[in-house]
């Protein structure tokens, strides 16, 4: 019986993430930027003093 339980939750799909998601994030500045078209891929430029810094983008839509 234990190992049919086992089966069973092993089989069961992961449920999908909801449409969105809430992100808490401390930083020391916050730029919205738009997304621009670059080839194949999309650029977004961000200030000088920011090159060599460790930063995160979210796709906010």
């Amino acid at each position: 019986m234990a190992d049919d339980k086992k089966n069973q939750m092993a089989e069961t799909p992961p449920s999908l993430p909801p449409t969105k998601v809430k992100f808490e994030i401390y930083g020391e500045e916050m730029i919205e930027k738009l997304v621009k078209s670059s080839g194949n891929s999309g650029r977004v430029y961000l200030p000088p003093d920011w090159v060599g810094r460790h930063v995160k983008i979210i796709r906010v839509d």
